[in-house]
């Protein structure tokens, strides 16, 4: 049975892309390659489409032009056992030209977004009390980078504090 796989469509860089992604994910590899032939629309030799594995993920890449670009509404997860493998991809990712957003989300130089999350966030919003799982939530808003220690602080200072009592 066929599997589904993203396509990404750059303007004239994808080559670059898929080259940048198999550093950053460090198990990957350029699948198939698709080149222009003489007497083409660009430089023979030049990179047309192609696919791309990172890890178990297979990805098609093609240089289609400038006509779309990537926004915000389509992103891919990482999901990182540890803030170790959290910042390996959040400085990664956002080197040499790629930009931060909010709540571990952030653009690529290619401005491919994603997604870095620890799997430890998701243990504390899933926590069974609601003041350990609502401060690490409200930790989280006000994050770019998420950071394990600061999300954990918050959702202990939260279960230690004092129950109000009603008078």
């Amino acid at each position: 049975m066929p599997s589904p796989r993203p396509s990404l469509w750059f303007n004239d860089n994808a080559e670059e892309a898929i080259a940048f992604y198999i550093s950053v994910f460090g198990d990957g590899e350029l699948l198939d390659a698709a080149r222009m032939p003489e007497g083409g629309h660009a430089p023979a030799g030049t990179f047309l489409a192609g696919e791309f594995r990172l890890r178990d993920q297979v990805f098609a890449a093609m240089n289609g032009g400038p006509e779309f670009t990537f926004n915000e509404a389509i992103s891919f997860v990482i999901d990182c056992k540890d803030q170790d493998e959290v910042d390996h991809f959040w400085d990664s990712l956002i080197a040499d030209g790629g930009e931060e957003s909010q709540c571990g989300w952030l653009k690529d130089k290619f401005g491919l977004s994603w997604q870095v999350v620890p799997t430890r966030l998701i243990e504390l919003l899933s926590d069974p009390n609601p003041a350990r799982s609502g401060a690490a939530m409200q930790a989280m808003l006000k994050m770019k980078k998420i950071v394990i220690a600061d999300l954990e602080a918050a959702a202990d200072a939260a279960a230690s504090a004092p129950t109000p009592t009603a008078v």
